[in-house]
């Protein structure tokens, strides 16, 4: 089985997600280079995401352009936990080792970073940035829905040629080897590119004498990544451990009391560390210097975060806006207040 994770990449001066094989970090400094260069000397990419990164350097740039819009919504969603979604910069695959774990964390970071693409691309075809695509061709006419007939107009986002492009390129290694870890990561992208189609929504104007809304123009709209990331997120909480089955061609679960796996739930192998401590074995960085939370009982209290190691106090200081004020016309005016508080952090492992 290759345990391998498919690595998560750089593309120009900003980061760029393709889950291929291990990788030397030093690629990193080509983004300079030009899509041609950079295409032909990234090492582990197979022919077709070669080809495919050639032929469209554009949706590349898009894509490495997004990459900090999930992973800031994996780390929102996991900021008050051991593990945070921390990036190491200097690794080749920015998550470090935790991704040679089969891991639920590995599944939710593989869903996450598919969902991500298929955001950023529909957006960016949307908004005119990539030739290859703009809104979706096949809202026209007139439609229904639960108040009534509607005509399709303004610019329906065109998700489905997003996820078609996301497949086809990051899904392309994993479907070449089709060992167990590549069944996984499969089946997650799949759950995160359609977390976004989950969350498209129909919006409408209304046309009519006085607002009647005798006649409607509709279009289909993304939602906000916030609920593509809440959504992953719970399903990362009701994650389904799996065995392969005896074939080699998908999943059992691995106990038998468990539900077997829906499309849209995200899969794991293997269990999870407890990221109190660092080791280098697993990935975990561990929880030494985190922030907690004295007086929480969730997740974040500083007993759960620091592992029963106990917890340094820091009295600081800091400057807030207060007694702010409203003038007539159009300013605001706020003095600056001075708070003391206290900052709870997590000892080191001793």
């Amino acid at each position: 089985m290759n345990l391998l994770p498919s690595g998560i990449c750089f593309y120009l001066s900003v980061a760029i997600c393709w889950l291929t094989s291990r990788v030397d970090g030093s690629w990193w400094y080509m983004g300079t280079l030009g899509s041609q260069v950079m295409c032909d000397n990234i090492p582990g990419l197979i022919n077709k995401q070669r080809q495919l990164c050639r032929q469209h350097p554009k949706v590349m740039q898009a894509i490495g352009a997004g990459i900090k819009d999930w992973i800031g919504e994996c780390q929102h969603q996991f900021q008050n936990h051991r593990w945070n979604c921390n990036t190491m910069a200097r690794d080749h695959n920015l998550f470090g080792r935790l991704l040679l774990r089969s891991s639920r964390e590995a599944a939710f970071v593989y869903a996450i970073s598919s969902a991500g693409v298929v955001h950023t691309l529909t957006r960016a075809c949307s908004q005119g940035e990539l030739q290859s695509c703009s809104c979706d061709p096949t809202k026209k006419g007139s439609s229904r829905d639960a108040k009534g007939t509607f005509d399709w107009g303004g610019c329906s986002d065109h998700v489905e040629h997003a996820m078609r492009f996301s497949q086809s390129f990051i899904d392309a290694k994993e479907r070449k080897e089709r060992d167990a870890r590549a069944l996984m990561n499969l089946h997650n992208n799949r759950a995160g590119r359609k977390a976004v189609k989950r969350f498209m929504s129909l919006e409408c104007k209304c046309h009519g004498v006085s607002g009647s809304c005798s006649v409607r123009t509709c279009w289909l709209a993304l939602a906000d990544f916030r609920r593509t990331g809440d959504h992953l997120r719970r399903h990362y909480n009701g994650a389904v451990q799996v065995a392969m089955n005896q074939y080699g061609t998908g999943f059992t679960t691995a106990q038998r009391h468990f539900k077997r796996p829906s499309k849209n739930d995200l899969v794991y192998f293997e269990d999870s560390p407890d990221y109190c401590i660092r080791d280098q074995e697993s990935g975990s960085v561990g929880t030494g210097g985190r922030v907690c939370n004295r007086t929480s009982r969730a997740v974040d209290s500083c007993e759960v975060m620091c592992c029963g190691r106990g917890y340094d106090t820091t009295r600081v200081s800091r400057t807030t806006k207060c007694e702010c004020k409203f003038h007539w016309c159009c300013a605001v005016h706020c003095r600056d207040c001075n708070q003391e508080m206290d900052v709870h952090t997590c000892k080191a492992q001793t």
